[in-house]
């Protein structure tokens, strides 16, 4: 079994990561989600947090045989595969938009230590999610409970309940 790591910030971990974690998995893979603080974007839920519900929704889909959660170190995403013998990186595609992001990224990753990137295609009924986009709708008071497992929407309505 190989190991790959799918990397995120998780701010919340919703049910396209899920499924993703869950595809990732069939294939044969030991899934590290690696959970890391992006500076770069405004977040609702610390580390801890995510973490624990991340993990919990890993038990609740019956993944944690072959699901680890951590905590993305600080330094270089391929300095952390390197460590834990990770073979390639899975990334979720929901658009063209996210190619664009990601294929640089990949490409340095293979220069840098030639680490593979696994693009998967996110489940067309889960496309339109985004973190970003639920922690919009929820703080403007809009449903976003088909959009996570219970876990993350639990530590989401715990950290920024809408008043």
């Amino acid at each position: 079994m190989s190991t790959v790591v799918l990397p995120g910030s998780f701010d919340p971990f919703t049910l396209g990561h899920l499924d993703l974690t869950r595809r990732a998995a069939a294939l044969g893979h030991r899934v590290i989600i690696a959970v890391s603080h992006n500076p770069s974007k405004q977040g609702t839920l610390d580390l801890d947090t995510r973490k624990a519900a991340i993990s919990a929704s890993v038990d609740h889909a019956g993944l944690s045989a072959d699901v680890e959660v951590r905590t993305l170190p600080k330094g270089l995403l391929v300095d952390f595969c390197r460590e834990i013998g990770a073979g390639a990186v899975v990334r979720g595609l929901r658009s063209q938009l996210d190619l664009a992001y990601e294929e640089p990224m990949s490409r340095m990753n293979h220069h840098l230590a030639g680490l593979e990137t696994v693009f998967l295609l996110t489940d067309s009924a889960y496309a339109h999610i985004s973190s970003s986009l639920v922690r919009e709708v929820h703080a403007l008071g809009g449903d976003v409970s088909d959009m996570l497992p219970s876990p993350s929407l639990d530590a989401l309505r715990a950290a920024s309940p809408v008043s």
